[in-house]
C-alpha cells in the first residue's frame, strides 16, 4: 500500500468503493493529494487507522471541530495489513476496526487493550445482541461498528434466484459467469455448502472443501479480490460471491441485480472499534468511539456505507428503505443459518489459508 499523507475529509466524497477493497480507493486519494510529508504521531490528537471508504464524507472532520482535536486519518487494505502493521509494535495508532476474528487473534497477541466502558456511555446506543460477543466476551476489548453477511449477488435475468451455493460450487449452469472471494472465507463457505462448521478444525473435512473448489474452478469466470460488484455489474458474470453492502450499491445502480444468502448459510462478519496496545491518547480514543456511537453520527455513516448498524437508536433514524431492506439487515431466520468466523489457532488458520492457495494455484 502506498504511504499516504495524513488523510483530508475532502478525499472521503462519496463514490461506489468497497470498503474491503485490496486496491483501487486507498490509490486514488495517494494520486490526488499533494505529496507533502507525513508529521508524526503526535500526542494529544487522534491517530485513527481504518479500511478505505468506510466512514461518513464529514465524521472526521466534525469530530475534530467538535473536540477541537487534531486527527489523523489513515487507511488499510485489509486484516492482514493491520496486523502486520502492529505486529512488531503499534507505530502511534488510538483506534483501529479489526473483523471479528482478528480482534480475537489481536488479543491473544496482546495488541489490543481493554475498554474502559464508563467512557463510552453511548454504547448503550447498541442493540442488545451487539452488548456481547463470543469473539469478545463482555465487549472487553471492542465495541460494534458494522456488520453484514457474504452471500451471492446475481443477475435476475439469469438466473431466478439463488437458492443454494451449488450454483456456485458444484453446477455447470452459468459456467464461465460466476466470481468468488479470493480469501480464505470461500474455503469456510463451501464448507458450510458440504454440511459442516465454516469453522471446523477437522483435516479430513477442509480437505473436502478444498477439493470442491477445485472441480469448480473450471466454471469460475473469476477469483476477484473483492470486485466481484464490479464484475456484476458490468456484465461480465451473473453471480458473484461478494459482501452484501457492496452488492446493495450496485443494486442502487442496476435494477436487475439482486442479493441472497443460500440456504446452506453463509459468514457472517462483524467489524469492531477498538484501542490498540501502546495507543498514546487513550482519553481521546474513547471519545472517538463514543463519538461513533452517537446515534446521529452512527446513522449518519450508515446511510453512506450501506452496511448494517448495531446502533439500534441510529437504525431508528435511517430511512425506512434502508432499514427495512433484507439484503442490509437480514431476517432472524436467515442469520440463524449463519456462522461468525472465529479465530481457529495459528495451526488451523494456516491449513485454511494453505488450503486456498492450493485451490487458486490449481
Amino acid at each position: 500500500m502506498s504511504t499516504l499523507p495524513p488523510m483530508s475529509t475532502g478525499a472521503l466524497a462519496s463514490r461506489r468503493v468497497s470498503r474491503r477493497r485490496f486496491v483501487g480507493g486507498s490509490l486514488a486519494i495517494a494520486v490526488a493529494m499533494p505529496a507533502v510529508g507525513r508529521p508524526a504521531f503526535a500526542a494529544g490528537s487522534l491517530n485513527v487507522y481504518n479500511w478505505d471508504t468506510y466512514i461518513g464524507q464529514d465524521t472526521v472532520a466534525n469530530f475534530s471541530d467538535e473536540t477541537g482535536t487534531n486527527v489523523r486519518y489513515d487507511l488499510y487494505a485489509g486484516n492482514d495489513e493491520l496486523f502486520a502493521k502492529l505486529r512488531e509494535g503499534n507505530p502511534g495508532y488510538d483506534v483501529i476496526f479489526p473483523s471479528n476474528d482478528y480482534l480475537e487473534r489481536m488479543v491473544v497477541a496482546d495488541m489490543v487493550q481493554k475498554l474502559d466502558h464508563s467512557k463510552i456511555p453511548n454504547m448503550s446506543n447498541l442493540a442488545p445482541r451487539f452488548l456481547e460477543a463470543k469473539f469478545d466476551p463482555g465487549r472487553e476489548h471492542s465495541l460494534s461498528y458494522f456488520w453484514g453477511t457474504q452471500g451471492v449477488g446475481y443477475r435476475t435475468t439469469a438466473v431466478d434466484g439463488v437458492e443454494s451455493w451449488s450454483l456456485l460450487f458444484d453446477s455447470e449452469e452459468l459456467s464461465g459467469r460466476k466470481s468468488l472471494l479470493t480469501d480464505v472465507a470461500v474455503l469456510q463457505t463451501a464448507m458450510k455448502y458440504l454440511g459442516f462448521s465454516a469453522n471446523s478444525t477437522d483435516p479430513a473435512e477442509i480437505q473436502q472443501a478444498i477439493d470442491l473448489l477445485i472441480r469448480a474452478k473450471p466454471t469460475i469466470q473469476s477469483f476477484a479480490p473483492d470486485t466481484g460488484q464490479d464484475l456484476l455489474i458490468s456484465g461480465e458474470v451473473d453471480l458473484a460471491m461478494e459482501y452484501s453492502g457492496d452488492i446493495m450499491q450496485v443494486m442502487e445502480e442496476d435494477d436487475e441485480l439482486s442479493y441472497a444468502v443460500p440456504q446452506e448459510g453463509a459468514i457472517l462478519w462483524e467489524d469492531v472499534m477498538a484501542i490498540p496496545t501502546g495507543a498514546p491518547n487513550v482519553e481521546n480514543a474513547h471519545a472517538f468511539i463514543n463519538y461513533i456511537l452517537t446515534p446521529e453520527v452512527h446513522a449518519e455513516i450508515a446511510e453512506e456505507v450501506q452496511y448494517a448498524c448495531p446502533n439500534q437508536a441510529a437504525v431508528e433514524l435511517l430511512p425506512e428503505d434502508q432499514r427495512n431492506n433484507p439484503v442490509i439487515y437480514p431476517s432472524e431466520e436467515v442469520l440463524d443459518r449463519c456462522e461468525f468466523k472465529i479465530y481457529m489457532g495459528e495451526e488451523t488458520e494456516g491449513l485454511y489459508a494453505q488450503g486456498m492457495t492450493r485451490v487458486l494455484a490449481s
